[in-house]
């Protein structure tokens, strides 16, 4: 693939605190249009990783490339230039602001003063990708899921078009969840935007990601399709990670003799699977 197909490229990145060692020589090539998720253990450098992209931290050594070029990223607003925003775990939000007076602190120059300019504006992004977010409420007043999607236009209204979230459904009950996740990827099925997605949920990660990172004390341990990294769930477990719950299920009910095949990682695969082998074991009579 040529190298301007991809929309991030981390060459030999090294980073270091002091005498511990966050990431050890990665590489990495992220392709426009991606969903890729990082998987690791608390303290496997996957969140470092996307620091150093977003410009929060600098790489000892290496290389990180934006599109073809080789680029330096001292800080946020070098990665904002460059179409990269991070959305943190924990939310850079003032509670007795508005939606649309958050929005507006977050930005340099005359934006910052004309709220009007700011509304209209951030009102075009969520009626374009369909976010449920009211630009006047008070951020007190919000839901965890709707703090999350006003972060997420934060960076949108920035102009990022390269998208990092570090643990998006956190704290998030089912709906939310489920809200969020269907906004990303409402969002990059319609722009081809790049998402890089920090997550511990291995369901969330089966149903919406393309490709996986695995990272294991600082180092990559391995980088494929969900598919090929859910199957080496012994490998997973050995560094403390898991496969999704439904997999495990599957698994269980493969060994007592139902035919299922071993790349089910989601609820819908799994139904799909357990109908049809109800339907050929009744000879398709009868309803499941």
């Amino acid at each position: 693939m040529a190298q301007n197909e991809y929309a991030v490229r981390l060459e030999h990145v090294t980073k270091t605190f002091g005498t511990v060692v966050a990431n050890k020589d990665v590489s990495l090539g992220v392709r426009r249009g991606e969903i890729l998720a990082l998987l690791g253990e608390n303290g496997s450098g996957k969140t470092t990783l996307m620091n150093m992209i977003a410009g929060i931290y600098f790489p000892d050594e290496g290389e990180i490339y934006v599109g073809d070029e080789a680029v330096t990223i001292r800080s946020p607003r070098d990665a904002l230039d460059l179409g990269i925003g991070m959305i943190h775990q924990h939310f850079k939000l003032v509670d007795v602001f508005s939606a649309t007076e958050n929005i507006a602190l977050s930005m340099g120059g005359k934006d910052k003063f004309d709220l009007k300019r700011v509304h209209d504006k951030a009102r075009a992004i969520c009626e374009k990708y369909e976010f449920n977010l009211d630009l006047n409420q008070k951020v007190y007043e919000m839901s965890v899921s709707q703090k999350q999607t006003l972060e997420i236009v934060k960076v949108l209204y920035r102009g990022a078009d390269i998208l990092i979230l570090d643990e998006p459904t956190a704290g998030l009950d089912p709906r939310g969840r489920e809200e969020i996740l269907q906004e990303i990827q409402a969002y990059r099925n319609q722009t081809g935007a790049t998402i890089l997605l920090v997550s511990h949920s291995m369901e969330d990660v089966a149903r919406h990601a393309k490709k996986i990172l695995v990272m294991n004390a600082g180092k990559v341990f391995c980088y494929d399709t969900v598919a090929n990294v859910f199957r080496r769930s012994q490998e997973l477990q050995a560094i403390g990670l898991a496969v999704p719950q439904i997999t495990r299920v599957c698994d269980a009910l493969r060994a007592r003799g139902v035919p299922l095949t071993d790349d089910i990682f989601t609820v819908e695969q799994a139904k799909q699977q357990l109908l049809e082998w109800y339907h050929r074991t009744r000879g398709g009579q009868g309803t499941c």
